[in-house]
């Protein structure tokens, strides 16, 4: 790589990210079902109909994955809980092993010296919850608070740092109106509620936490740049509409306590009744903003009904996903968040990465990284707060309703025999982390 440690500030954090579905192996120590599980086991939701069972094995080999982490210099392990692992039916009796496995994670992050980021959710809804009407269930903002208080009673006092849900936008929008991720909805009205409770319920875990005295909690958005596909203002037009769906509805809910109009123009009449009201919950302070990071997206307007429009083909290199490569979009995005949002509060990379067929040399991932960091560096030029990077991801995983296909990993997995081998962008990143 290009790029090394010293480039950076010296207080700036690199990371490595995972999520517990997609690693752990959900099918053992006494998880819960979930709405994946159920999505999975439906024809022709998920490639190979493959699922969270085993994954990576995660749950009985974390030591070594955390070898890894530690191996390469990292600063930071960001990781999620399991909902239904550590609350099976998503209330109720409490799965002990579960509490004890991320109990002992923790531990094991500190004796190496790794700071442990938590994500409380990343997407895997108890069944029992799912059942109740899922996201669409304004109770689910309080059956969250309740989780959030049995696992961060339990791990909360050794985080460096907690973010209650990951990406708004894929458990709301991505799965209730595009139906591509578990529950698998294409419903307007539906969409609308889960796009609000899910930021009432991050609102009700942030004042839970507080509550038990917790600090350095921030809110994680995925963010994709939309551009018009032509200069005509319809396609000007269906670019603003998806920029608000996709990015200004939950920045906005979040760090401005009001949606965009123009996401209100189509969802107004199916958001739940009295709304307007949950703004003082959903703004409750944070101490850090996270950015995901992948893509951009060009935008043509559609003869349907809202939002009517649709995404064109772009001429950039694309990666395994078919997702265009630009960095300079980060760039614009850190600046952008910063300007329009989050002002001072530090800001983080939370995520960014790329999927390759390429399971040993893969330069394509170094080259892409590299440039991602040059962004990085190009928005801190400008005086953006930002104070780390986190790679996704750790492994090859299981990649939801893509199953095992698309590999985003800095360490191949071979899923018959778990095998962990380090790929070449690992071996240039630490080299890149142990330069001064």
């Amino acid at each position: 790589m290009k790029h090394k440690r010293s480039d950076f500030p010296d207080d700036f954090l690199f990371g490595v990210a995972t999520s517990a579905y997609q690693i752990e192996g959900h099918g053992q120590g006494g998880a819960g079902m979930t709405h994946w599980d159920s999505f999975a086991a439906t024809p022709g939701n998920v490639v190979n109909a493959e699922n969270g069972d085993v994954a990576c094995d995660h749950y009985t080999r974390f030591e070594d994955d955390l070898d890894l982490i530690k191996g390469a210099g990292f600063d930071c392990y960001r990781f999620s809980t399991s909902w239904a692992r550590v609350l099976p039916e998503g209330r109720g009796p409490v799965n002990q092993e579960g509490l004890d496995f991320y109990d002992r994670l923790t531990d094991a992050l500190l004796e190496r010296g790794i700071r442990p980021c938590a994500t409380l959710y990343h997407w895997e809804l108890p069944s029992p919850l799912a059942d109740l009407g899922g996201w669409r269930n304004r109770d689910i903002a309080g059956w969250f608070a309740d989780f959030t208080e049995i696992i961060m009673r339990r791990i909360g006092d050794r985080m460096f740092s907690v973010a209650p849900i990951n990406e708004p936008w894929c458990v709301s929008w991505l799965s209730h109106f595009e139906g591509h991720h578990a529950p698998g909805l294409r419903d307007i009205r539906a969409t609308a509620r889960a796009m609000h409770h899910v930021l009432l319920a991050h609102g009700r875990a942030i004042e839970v936490m507080r509550g038990l005295g917790m600090s350095n909690l921030g809110a994680v958005f995925n963010l994709e740049w939309a551009e018009p596909a032509d200069d005509s203002p319809q396609a000007q037009q269906a670019a603003a509409r998806y920029d608000g769906i996709y990015n200004r509805f939950f920045l906005g809910g979040v760090f401005k306590k009001s949606y965009p109009d123009t996401v209100l123009d189509g969802l107004e009449p199916y958001l739940p009744y009295g709304w307007q009201t949950d703004f003082d919950t959903i703004g409750a302070a944070v101490d850090w903003c996270g950015i995901n990071y992948y893509t951009r997206k060009l935008i043509a307007p559609a003869e349907t009904p809202w939002p009517s429009l649709r995404e064109v083909p772009g001429p950039l290199p694309k990666t395994q996903m078919g997702w265009e490569i630009d960095p300079a979009a980060l760039s614009r995005f850190l600046l952008r968040t910063a300007t329009e949002y989050t002002g001072d509060l530090p800001i983080y990379v939370t995520e960014n990465g790329m999927a390759s067929p390429q399971r040993s040399q893969d330069n394509d991932r170094i080259d892409y990284l590299d440039q991602h960091l040059s962004a990085v560096q190009a928005a801190l030029d400008q005086g953006v707060p930002v104070k780390g990077y986190f790679v996704w991801s750790l492994l090859d995983n299981y990649e939801w309703a893509l199953g095992y296909e698309k590999r985003f990993g800095l360490v191949d997995v071979d899923f018959d025999t778990l095998k962990r081998t380090p790929k070449a962008s690992y071996f240039a990143l630490k080299h890149a982390l142990a330069s001064e």
